[in-house]
Protein backbone atom coordinates (compact mmCIF):
# COMPACT_ATOMS: atom_id res chain seq x y z
CA UNK A 1 0.00 0.00 0.00
CA UNK A 2 1.31 3.43 -0.97
CA UNK A 3 0.72 5.33 2.27
CA UNK A 4 1.77 8.61 0.70
CA UNK A 5 -1.45 8.54 -1.36
CA UNK A 6 -3.67 7.69 1.60
CA UNK A 7 -5.56 10.71 2.91
CA UNK A 8 -6.23 11.38 6.58
CA UNK A 9 -9.95 10.78 5.99
CA UNK A 10 -9.24 7.38 4.44
CA UNK A 11 -6.96 6.46 7.35
CA UNK A 12 -9.59 7.43 9.93
CA UNK A 13 -12.27 5.55 8.00
CA UNK A 14 -10.12 2.41 7.91
CA UNK A 15 -9.33 2.70 11.63
CA UNK A 16 -13.08 2.75 12.23
CA UNK A 17 -13.52 -0.57 10.39
CA UNK A 18 -10.36 -2.43 11.40
CA UNK A 19 -10.27 -4.88 14.29
CA UNK A 20 -8.84 -3.36 17.49
CA UNK A 21 -8.93 -6.62 19.41
CA UNK A 22 -5.45 -7.52 18.17
CA UNK A 23 -2.79 -7.57 20.92
CA UNK A 24 -0.16 -4.80 20.98
CA UNK A 25 3.06 -5.29 19.06
CA UNK A 26 5.93 -6.72 21.17
CA UNK A 27 8.18 -4.16 22.85
CA UNK A 28 11.37 -5.42 21.11
CA UNK A 29 9.67 -4.81 17.78
CA UNK A 30 8.15 -1.52 18.94
CA UNK A 31 11.60 -0.13 19.86
CA UNK A 32 13.64 -1.96 17.25
CA UNK A 33 14.80 0.42 14.54
CA UNK A 34 14.60 4.19 14.19
CA UNK A 35 15.69 6.58 11.47
CA UNK A 36 14.96 10.09 10.29
CA UNK A 37 12.75 10.36 7.18
CA UNK A 38 14.60 12.09 4.37
CA UNK A 39 11.64 13.79 2.69
CA UNK A 40 8.27 15.21 3.65
CA UNK A 41 6.43 12.56 1.60
CA UNK A 42 8.33 9.72 3.28
CA UNK A 43 7.60 11.17 6.70
CA UNK A 44 3.92 11.49 5.83
CA UNK A 45 3.75 7.89 4.57
CA UNK A 46 5.67 6.56 7.60
CA UNK A 47 3.41 8.42 10.01
CA UNK A 48 0.24 6.91 8.52
CA UNK A 49 1.74 3.42 8.27
CA UNK A 50 2.89 3.39 11.89
CA UNK A 51 -0.39 4.88 13.15
CA UNK A 52 -2.21 2.03 11.47
CA UNK A 53 0.19 -0.78 12.41
CA UNK A 54 0.92 0.26 16.04
CA UNK A 55 -2.57 1.58 16.78
CA UNK A 56 -3.02 -0.64 19.85
CA UNK A 57 0.38 0.35 21.28
CA UNK A 58 -0.38 4.03 20.83
CA UNK A 59 -3.80 3.68 22.45
CA UNK A 60 -2.14 2.00 25.46
CA UNK A 61 0.46 4.79 25.68
CA UNK A 62 -2.23 7.48 25.81
CA UNK A 63 -4.20 5.53 28.38
CA UNK A 64 -1.14 4.96 30.59
CA UNK A 65 -0.22 8.63 30.46
CA UNK A 66 -3.68 9.53 31.75
CA UNK A 67 -3.64 6.80 34.42
CA UNK A 68 -0.21 7.88 35.71
CA UNK A 69 -1.27 11.52 35.85
CA UNK A 70 -4.57 10.78 37.60
CA UNK A 71 -3.70 7.83 39.82
CA UNK A 72 -4.53 9.86 42.92
CA UNK A 73 -7.84 11.11 41.55
CA UNK A 74 -10.33 8.22 41.26
CA UNK A 75 -13.09 10.40 39.83
CA UNK A 76 -10.81 11.59 37.06
CA UNK A 77 -9.77 7.99 36.32
CA UNK A 78 -13.42 7.07 35.89
CA UNK A 79 -13.76 9.93 33.44
CA UNK A 80 -10.83 8.51 31.46
CA UNK A 81 -12.60 5.15 31.28
CA UNK A 82 -15.74 6.80 29.90
CA UNK A 83 -13.67 8.76 27.38
CA UNK A 84 -11.85 5.59 26.27
CA UNK A 85 -15.18 3.78 25.83
CA UNK A 86 -16.58 6.63 23.76
CA UNK A 87 -13.53 6.60 21.49
CA UNK A 88 -13.71 2.81 21.25
CA UNK A 89 -17.35 2.99 20.15
CA UNK A 90 -16.24 4.93 17.08
CA UNK A 91 -14.74 1.65 15.83
CA UNK A 92 -17.32 -0.53 14.11
CA UNK A 93 -16.26 -3.91 15.50
CA UNK A 94 -15.88 -2.55 19.05
CA UNK A 95 -19.31 -0.91 18.94
CA UNK A 96 -20.94 -4.13 17.71
CA UNK A 97 -19.11 -6.09 20.41
CA UNK A 98 -20.31 -3.68 23.12
CA UNK A 99 -23.86 -3.95 21.81
CA UNK A 100 -23.81 -7.75 21.86
CA UNK A 101 -22.28 -7.82 25.35
CA UNK A 102 -24.96 -5.49 26.73
CA UNK A 103 -27.74 -7.46 25.03
CA UNK A 104 -26.48 -10.76 26.49
CA UNK A 105 -26.31 -9.20 29.96
CA UNK A 106 -29.87 -7.86 29.66
CA UNK A 107 -31.11 -11.19 28.25
CA UNK A 108 -30.12 -12.94 31.49
CA UNK A 109 -32.43 -10.62 33.40
CA UNK A 110 -35.23 -9.98 30.92
CA UNK A 111 -35.35 -11.67 27.47
CA UNK A 112 -38.22 -9.41 26.26
CA UNK A 113 -36.18 -6.30 27.10
CA UNK A 114 -33.17 -7.78 25.29
CA UNK A 115 -35.31 -8.33 22.19
CA UNK A 116 -36.08 -4.60 22.11
CA UNK A 117 -32.34 -3.83 22.02
CA UNK A 118 -31.83 -5.51 18.66
CA UNK A 119 -30.76 -3.36 15.69
CA UNK A 120 -33.50 -2.29 13.25
CA UNK A 121 -34.68 -4.96 10.83
CA UNK A 122 -33.04 -3.26 7.86
CA UNK A 123 -29.55 -3.55 9.40
CA UNK A 124 -27.11 -6.26 8.43
CA UNK A 125 -26.25 -9.28 10.54
CA UNK A 126 -23.42 -7.52 12.37
CA UNK A 127 -25.41 -4.39 13.13
CA UNK A 128 -24.40 -2.30 10.13
CA UNK A 129 -26.58 -0.74 7.48
CA UNK A 130 -25.59 -0.31 3.87
CA UNK A 131 -24.77 3.33 4.60
CA UNK A 132 -22.43 2.35 7.43
CA UNK A 133 -24.71 3.14 10.38
CA UNK A 134 -23.77 1.13 13.45
CA UNK A 135 -26.20 0.50 16.31
CA UNK A 136 -25.62 -0.13 20.00
CA UNK A 137 -28.59 -1.71 21.73
CA UNK A 138 -30.88 -0.65 18.90
CA UNK A 139 -29.79 2.99 18.94
CA UNK A 140 -27.40 4.86 16.68
CA UNK A 141 -23.97 4.64 18.30
CA UNK A 142 -23.58 8.40 18.03
CA UNK A 143 -25.99 8.77 20.94
CA UNK A 144 -23.72 6.56 23.07
CA UNK A 145 -20.56 8.39 21.99
CA UNK A 146 -22.03 11.80 22.78
CA UNK A 147 -23.46 10.54 26.08
CA UNK A 148 -20.22 8.94 27.23
CA UNK A 149 -18.19 12.00 26.25
CA UNK A 150 -20.63 14.26 28.11
CA UNK A 151 -20.36 12.17 31.28
CA UNK A 152 -16.58 12.10 30.92
CA UNK A 153 -16.38 15.89 30.54
CA UNK A 154 -18.63 16.37 33.58
CA UNK A 155 -16.46 14.09 35.71
CA UNK A 156 -13.32 15.87 34.52
CA UNK A 157 -14.84 19.17 35.60
CA UNK A 158 -15.95 17.82 38.99
CA UNK A 159 -12.51 16.32 39.59
CA UNK A 160 -10.84 19.66 38.75
CA UNK A 161 -8.38 17.77 36.58
CA UNK A 162 -8.97 19.35 33.17
CA UNK A 163 -5.54 21.00 33.04
CA UNK A 164 -3.77 17.83 34.14
CA UNK A 165 -5.68 15.70 31.64
CA UNK A 166 -4.94 18.18 28.86
CA UNK A 167 -1.21 18.18 29.63
CA UNK A 168 -1.14 14.37 29.84
CA UNK A 169 -2.90 14.04 26.49
CA UNK A 170 -0.56 16.55 24.85
CA UNK A 171 2.50 14.73 26.18
CA UNK A 172 1.09 11.35 25.13
CA UNK A 173 0.24 12.59 21.63
CA UNK A 174 3.72 14.08 21.25
CA UNK A 175 5.29 10.75 22.25
CA UNK A 176 3.09 8.91 19.76
CA UNK A 177 3.94 11.33 16.93
CA UNK A 178 7.64 11.12 17.80
CA UNK A 179 7.65 7.33 17.68
CA UNK A 180 5.52 7.18 14.51
CA UNK A 181 7.86 9.66 12.82
CA UNK A 182 11.12 7.89 13.72
CA UNK A 183 10.12 4.20 13.76
CA UNK A 184 11.20 2.66 10.45
CA UNK A 185 8.34 0.59 8.99
CA UNK A 186 9.43 -3.05 9.08
CA UNK A 187 8.54 -5.94 6.81
CA UNK A 188 5.66 -6.99 9.06
CA UNK A 189 4.08 -3.55 8.77
CA UNK A 190 4.36 -3.63 4.97
CA UNK A 191 2.92 -7.15 4.76
CA UNK A 192 0.11 -6.12 7.07
CA UNK A 193 -0.63 -3.16 4.81
CA UNK A 194 -0.79 -5.38 1.74
CA UNK A 195 -3.10 -7.80 3.57
CA UNK A 196 -5.45 -5.03 4.65
CA UNK A 197 -5.41 -3.59 1.13
CA UNK A 198 -6.42 -6.99 -0.24
CA UNK A 199 -9.24 -7.22 2.32
CA UNK A 200 -10.47 -3.77 1.34
CA UNK A 201 -10.50 -4.74 -2.34
CA UNK A 202 -12.24 -7.99 -1.51
CA UNK A 203 -14.90 -6.17 0.53
CA UNK A 204 -15.54 -3.90 -2.42
CA UNK A 205 -15.71 -6.86 -4.80
CA UNK A 206 -18.06 -8.88 -2.60
CA UNK A 207 -20.30 -5.87 -2.04
CA UNK A 208 -21.00 -5.43 -5.75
Amino acid sequence: MDWSNVTAEELIDELKRVEWATPPRPLPEFFQKFSTPKTQSKWNARLKCNFYYYRTNYFIILTLMLVIALVRRPLALISVIFAALSIGCLNDSFAVSVSETLRRAVRRISPPAAAKLRPPVRTAARGQQAKGTVYICGQDRRFFVVGLMSVSALLWFLASAINMIFLSLVLGILLVILHASLRTPNLKARLNSFREEFRAVWRGYSGT
